[in-house]
């Protein structure tokens, strides 16, 4: 174990005996650092937090920090709990639980960029990245393979479904289904992740399925609930079923398309 000596880990603390700890960095009590783990200089890991393996902590990055909602009181502190291969730049910024059993929950192999945050509660997945300054509301839900831009706003309780991309500056007031790009001061549907699906190896088959199902679902003037059945039995495979059980699941309601 790699500890500077003007670093502070409390009685208390656990890490792996493979971590390394920068100067002036902060471990609270109760905090878990696992293996493989770089926490460098001028990080804060609050107590509340589970930090898997091979995680690296850019400087000023504090993990598990005070949710900023004025009901918050210490004892209601719920954890923070991060997977493995997780990627955090300078100032990145992740609350702790707050008013969910499972508190705020980070998957494995997303990439924080400078001054990103997640706010109480948040589930994020995996292979998702976050550019700089995007921020997450308290109980927002991203799934997996997304890529939000710069300055993103997403509303608290809002879902963002796998595969999608959020262009920078944009507000994102409801709900983004699967596979989807979206834009705007208020973000609207643009169309189709298509760069996003390439890279992801999506063959032209499947990108053909995403684009009837939203096509009937969006613009074929039918009420929803009738649309959603015609896309299952039109277009059936596993993205259409994602999209569909998505909608179906939507609290907020979906962005509306431009």
């Amino acid at each position: 174990m790699r500890i500077h000596p003007t670093a502070i880990v409390e009685n208390g603390a656990q890490l792996h005996d493979s971590v390394s700890v920068g100067p002036y960095s902060i471990i609270e009590s109760g905090a878990i650092i696992g293996e493989g783990c770089r926490i460098e200089s001028g990080a804060r890991i609050f107590g509340q937090t589970r930090l898997g393996a091979h995680n690296r902590v850019c400087h000023g990055v504090t993990l598990g920090s005070e949710p900023q909602d004025l009901s918050f009181t210490p004892e209601r502190a719920k954890p923070l709990v991060i997977g493995d291969h997780n990627h955090f730049k300078e100032g990145v910024n992740i609350s702790c639980g707050l008013k969910s059993e499972t508190g705020t929950r980070i998957g494995s192999h997303n990439y924080w960029m400078a001054y990103a945050h997640a706010g109480h509660d948040c589930l994020i997945g995996d292979h998702n990245i976050l550019a700089n300054s995007a921020t997450l509301a308290g109980h927002v839900e991203v799934e997996d393979h997304c890529f939000l831009s710069g300055q993103v706003a997403v509303h608290q309780f809002c879902r963002i479904g796998a595969y999608v991309m959020v262009g920078g500056v944009s507000g994102v007031p409801q709900d983004v289904p699967p596979y989807a790009l979206a834009d705007g001061h208020r973000a609207r549907l643009l169309g189709l992740n298509v760069v996003g699906l390439r890279r992801n190896g999506f063959t032209p088959e499947q990108r053909g399925r995403i684009k009837h199902v939203y096509r009937l679902v969006l613009r074929s003037g039918l009420r929803l609930a009738e649309a959603l059945v015609r896309a299952e039995q039109e277009y059936p495979g596993p993205e259409t079923t994602r999209i569909v059980q998505f909608i179906q699941s939507s609290r907020r309601g979906i962005l509306s398309h431009a």
